[in-house]
């Protein structure tokens, strides 16, 4: 599944905001730079070992949050120590080792180079250069030739049943093509645009960006496939609970969000907008 939470961290004068800013429009992140936070939310904190912990825990408590709601976030963050990055908690690293010392001499003395990371960023290339790198690690591009499943549905509306359905074809293909037909507006079973039905399908399996496509095909109603053509058809059987869905009564039920009694389900989050 797509990393939401990334950490960018070195020393003082690396490039750590600079490259957050470069990174953030391409995974449509939230940022949150460690200075902001001390100025607005952490202005009781001092530079002690004690207080960077306590001022970590509190940037990964902020992370964490977006994440809980689906989006992405950027911590731009020193995070000098091992003790630091443990409270700020699991997150795709991207180390800059771009310089052997910052501007401040406390925090070079305390300074250790992690043990673990995901991209460590040299000297060399530009921030949009390593934006790049970090895209292609935490949201691989769909890949047409790779073994790939093939979903066909109206989706009117996407609802959790086919989530969790496409969810297991990932599982047990590794990336999927949901093929959305065209059958807006044939009768009142179908109220839904094609994009409205991608738009729906794209915000519910956001994690899995770059395993799936979502492609517009006509009103398909017959399958048929000669011998040998090395496809494999099968029905996935999920379990009671997930079969027993209807997107009728999905359709039924936000039909009216306004009516006394009835409430639309929540089926989907929506994924905050950059700050940056």
């Amino acid at each position: 599944m797509l990393t939401r939470k990334i950490l960018i961290m070195g020393l003082p004068g690396a490039g750590k905001t600079t490259l957050a800013t470069s990174l953030a429009p391409l995974l449509n992140a939230v940022v949150f730079n460690a200075d902001a936070v001390r100025t607005n939310l952490s202005r009781d904190l001092s530079f002690s070992h004690e207080d960077r912990i306590e001022h970590a825990r509190r940037m990964g408590w902020l992370c964490d949050r977006v994440v809980e709601a689906g989006g992405a976030v950027i911590a731009d963050f020193i995070c000098p120590t091992e003790e630091t990055r443990a409270v700020f908690g699991a997150a795709f690293t991207i180390w800059l080792d771009r310089i052997s010392t910052g501007r401040f001499e406390d925090t070079n003395r305390i300074f250790v180079p992690p043990k673990r990371f995901d991209l460590r960023v040299s000297a060399e290339g530009t921030p949009q250069y390593w934006a790049e790198q970090a895209l292609a690690r935490l949201r691989p591009s769909f890949d047409p030739q790779k073994p790939t499943a093939l979903f066909v549905g109206r989706y009117q509306p996407f609802h959790l049943g086919h989530q969790r359905l496409i969810e297991e074809g990932l599982r047990r293909v590794g990336q999927v093509c949901i093929a959305v037909r065209d059958t807006h507006g044939i009768d009142e079973k179908n109220p839904r645009p094609y994009f409205a039905v991608k738009q729906r399908i794209e915000a519910a399996l956001s994690a899995y960006a770059g395993r799936f496509v979502v492609v517009p095909v006509p009103n398909i109603t017959n399958v048929f496939y000669g011998r040998d053509v090395g496809y494999t058809v099968e029905r996935i059987v999920l379990d009671e609970a997930t079969e027993s869905i209807s997107a009728t009564q999905v359709r039924r039920l936000g039909a009216a969000p306004g009516r006394r009694g009835q409430r639309t389900p929540k089926l989907l989050t929506a994924m905050p907008r950059s700050r940056r």
